[in-house]
């Protein structure tokens, strides 16, 4: 079931259609989105603004990196098929967690790493990822990653939805990695 609110409209999550909800930031909004959609238990995905601090938030605002806001990630998935354990070790290898503020050549804290959740649960989980993903060896560097409440999404403009779709061979810095993180489904 796909579904899409209007440009900022403040969303949380809902369990009432058996699909969960988790809000991801991991660079540059376009890469994670096409790397994501692809997984299987994945139902949609928008790309948005979150964690800052100016309502309604628009892409020449956070831009600037003076919103407080990253380029964020609604992934909206099937928990039957997809865990959200599993997919937090997928996020972990699409991005790279020991930058801070920075993902290849997108600099500044709209490009941070985060997880931000939506309840209790998810945020025990997204601490034991990240605890995993951090002892694992596989990233050289401490894991940054923050691990915030979430507060709200607000939906970015048409034309970034999708846009590896509309555009193809535009740029991302985002590829999977394939190692072993210590994950359990």
């Amino acid at each position: 079931m796909a579904f899409s609110l209007p440009i900022g409209a403040a969303t949380k999550m809902t369990d009432q259609t058996k699909q969960h909800t988790a809000y991801l930031s991991g660079g540059c909004f376009w890469g994670m989105e096409e790397l994501v959609r692809e997984i299987p238990g994945v139902h949609q995905t928008e790309v948005g603004y979150t964690g800052g601090h100016t309502p309604n938030a628009r892409y020449e605002q956070v831009s600037t990196g003076k919103t407080g806001h990253a380029e964020s990630l609604k992934v909206v998935f099937d928990p039957q098929r997809l865990s959200y354990r599993h997919l937090l070790f997928e996020f972990f290898r699409m991005h790279n967690p020991t930058t801070r503020n920075q993902q290849g050549n997108d600099i500044g804290t709209q490009y941070r790493s985060a997880i931000f959740f939506t309840d209790e649960e998810q945020k025990r989980v997204a601490a034991e990822v990240i605890k995993a993903v951090d002892t694992s060896g596989e990233w050289k560097g401490k894991i940054v990653t923050e691990l915030v409440p979430f507060k709200e999404f607000f939906r970015a403009e048409e034309y970034h939805q999708k846009y590896l779709v509309k555009n193809r061979g535009g740029y991302t810095c985002h590829y999977m990695r394939r190692f072993d993180l210590g994950e359990t489904k």
